[in-house]
């Protein structure tokens, strides 16, 4: 079933309200302030959009609310059934800090079309779509993808940038990197935005690897959707009640490798409202009594774009 586009506005509006919630809180060095002003702007707002919503990606279960939750139920109850995905705030530290690339992000399907992910870690690997499919696997070693893609565009590793995560955990995929002379783009948070990178050349990027956060994981695939890229996820449970929260939601197979399919179904909407400004999009600016804000915004069926909005400063 295809979503409805007049939704795409009413999801723009939210994150960028939520970017905005929080906006004053930019460099105060209070993420969890901050995380909460978001969300608490964004459940307000999804409660009073009429669709029958339901969250599959969020802050974890019910003990951890005000958090968005998972199984937490949002808006109306008189429109579509919705699976709804968020992180009212990526990149907690960034904001926090004022640093580049915080973002407010949602991405919805209908129900059932979302995977339910844990919130666990997920290995993961994106490329863009000017890549053969089966040029790359997370099965395969670092050396292969990386000669695969290389051979795959008549270059060397040398010509080639990969994007990772800068974390203890990465140090050998690191290593084999460099050892194979490839541009590293090291990222200190916000691994959804580092999957992006993979949608299109002028952001340099050929491959996105390595251990992050499977929600943002699932968040990042309804995106790559609209662009036609690949992205595989396998999650990685370390603790006895990662596995049974889980298989509560239905996993059976725990080292089963994701493709993008099995993770984003059928038709999805995604919005990333830019609260500092990263790759992807600028970040909130003042002028003339105004917040300006920048949106990107992918509809598998209909539209990837960058929306401008201006909010009159109350």
């Amino acid at each position: 079933m295809s979503l409805d586009k007049n939704l795409i506005d009413n999801l723009v509006n939210i994150t960028t309200d939520a970017s905005i919630a929080c906006y004053k809180y930019v460099g105060k060095n209070d993420k969890k302030i901050a995380d909460k002003a978001a969300t608490d702007s964004m459940r307000q707002n999804l409660n009073n959009l009429n669709i029958d919503g339901k969250v599959v990606i969020g802050e974890g279960e019910l003990d951890n609310a005000p958090m968005l939750y998972i199984g937490e139920k949002l808006g109306t109850g008189k429109g579509p059934s919705i699976d709804i995905a968020v992180d009212p705030l990526e990149g907690t530290n960034f904001a926090a800090k004022n640093l580049p690339g915080a973002l407010s992000v949602i991405s919805i399907a209908s129900r059932g079309n979302l995977f339910n992910a844990p919130e666990t870690y997920m290995n993961k690997l994106a490329v863009g779509k000017d890549i053969p499919y089966d040029a790359t696997d997370l099965d395969f070693s670092v050396e292969k993808n990386i000669k695969n893609i290389a051979d795959s565009k008549n270059t060397s590793p040398s010509e080639l940038s990969a994007c990772i995560l800068d974390r203890p955990r990465h140090k050998e995929i690191i290593d084999k990197l460099i050892q194979l002379k490839v541009n590293l783009k090291l990222l200190s948070d916000g691994d959804v935005t580092g999957a992006l990178l993979v949608t299109e050349k002028k952001y340099k990027i050929d491959i996105f690897l390595g251990i992050g956060g499977g929600p943002e994981g699932v968040l990042a695939a309804s995106a790559l959707d609209a662009y036609g890229c690949k992205f595989q996820g396998r999650f990685l449970f370390k603790s006895d009640n990662d596995i049974n929260r889980a298989k509560k939601m239905g996993i059976k197979d725990l080292n089963k490798k994701y493709n993008l399919e099995e993770i984003v179904k059928g038709d999805s909407i995604f919005c990333a409202t830019g609260i500092t400004t990263g790759d992807l999009v600028n970040g909130i600016k003042l002028e003339n009594g105004k917040f300006i804000t920048e949106t990107l915004v992918t509809h598998k069926n209909s539209t990837i774009n960058i929306v401008k909005k201006e909010v009159p400063i109350t």
